[in-house]
């Protein structure tokens, strides 16, 4: 029972993210209507290749993310191995640790690719 609970509270938040992303991109598209803005802005060219940068970007990002977590496996496993140190404290630090840095640089990466 518990479990439907989760996903019906799951499927809930969904929704609500989708319902308000479309429902506030539709006023804000009446708004620039409503200001004499071209109708240009909403055609599919522009969006292609700024979709195409996002898609590179989520790559990029998620690549390093999970190259980051596997090395944090790694130099933990090697710390732990060859020192006396808490292997409960060292394994969750290192893995968040090169996690993050690996979505720092993959920041880093973003804003160098989005300046070409």
């Amino acid at each position: 029972m518990e479990v439907a609970i989760v996903f019906m509270f799951l499927f809930a938040v969904v929704f609500g993210i989708f319902y308000l992303f479309y429902s506030t991109r539709n006023k804000e598209r009446l708004a620039l209507i409503e200001k004499g803005v071209d109708a240009k802005i909403f055609m599919q060219g522009e969006r292609q290749k700024k979709s195409t940068l996002t898609g590179r970007v989520v790559v990029l990002n998620l690549s390093l993310l999970l190259m980051g977590i596997g090395l944090g496996v790694f130099l933990a496993l090697i710390l732990t191995t060859y020192t006396q140190l808490d292997e409960e404290a060292i394994y969750p630090s290192l893995i968040f640790f090169m996690g993050g840095l690996g979505l720092f640089t993959g920041f880093h990466l973003t804003k160098k690719l989005e300046d070409e």
